[in-house]
């Protein structure tokens, strides 16, 4: 006779329930349920820029309004600063009117003179005319130990002095500046300057009127040789002579 053995049950593997879980742990899984869905959403709104990362400081805009006073101000608040300004004006006092007090005896006072002007150049007569004609001079070397002749008044007040010659010029360095089939005379002034030479030349006078005599002797003059004026026995280099050159024609 076959025994056969009667199989053994097999064990079935059931999950508790939550119903079975003790009243502690039901409520630390919820809290830890409830704690990570809040931890995730915190973590999308930070990745959305809802909610700025701690430690940014958010940076806030400051609006500058660019509209001028005089648009953003109400017609309203303009009539009144109108009306102000009418009323300032109205307010403002008058001043009285001073009395007209007519002399008793009016005088009348006569204008000033204008002043003279000083002219740039000397003015002469026939008898100073006469005094500097240098060609009447005695040649050089052999003039007088004397003081030299006062003729006059140089370009700025100076006292002018009569010229006399170092050396006379010569026909060539005068006709260099002479018109051409011009003749008669030219009156300049001059300051001395070492060297027995003369510089800063102002024209006088000449002979006849227009025929810029006096330019050609002033543009002449840096040939000349002119001793300086003396006075007291002592050569004055600086001081103004007054020199004469005259061409006319040969006689007969």
């Amino acid at each position: 006779m076959v025994t056969r053995d009667t199989p053994k049950p097999l064990s079935v593997y059931r999950l508790p329930s939550p119903y079975e879980r003790s009243p502690l742990g039901r409520r630390l899984s919820g809290f830890g349920l409830a704690l990570a869905i809040n931890l995730a959403l915190l973590l999308v709104l930070l990745g959305l820029g809802v909610i700025p990362p701690p430690g940014v400081k958010v940076s806030r805009g400051v609006v500058v309004d660019l509209i001028p006073d005089s648009r953003s101000a109400s017609p309203a608040k303009e009539r009144r600063q109108e009306t102000h300004r009418q009323t300032a004006t109205t307010e403002k006092p008058r001043p009285k009117t001073p009395p007209i007090v007519l002399p008793a005896k009016p005088t009348i006072t006569p204008p000033s003179q204008p002043k003279e002007h000083t002219k740039p150049w000397v003015e002469m007569n026939n008898a100073d005319m006469a005094a500097a004609d240098i060609s009447k001079l005695p040649a050089g070397g052999s003039g007088g130990a004397g003081d030299s002749e006062e003729v006059g008044r140089g370009p700025n007040g100076e006292v002018l002095y009569n010229a006399e010659w170092a050396r006379r010029p010569t026909d060539a360095e005068i006709d260099g500046y002479w018109p051409r089939h011009v003749t008669g005379w030219g009156l300049v002034a001059c300051k001395t300057v070492p060297g027995n030479r003369v510089e800063d030349c102002v024209e006088l006078d000449q002979s006849p009127r227009g025929s810029h005599l006096a330019s050609a002797v002033r543009q002449a003059a840096w040939q000349f040789r002119v001793r300086p004026p003396r006075k007291n026995g002592r050569e004055m280099i600086g001081a103004w002579v007054r020199i004469l050159i005259e061409i006319y024609p040969a006689e007969g």
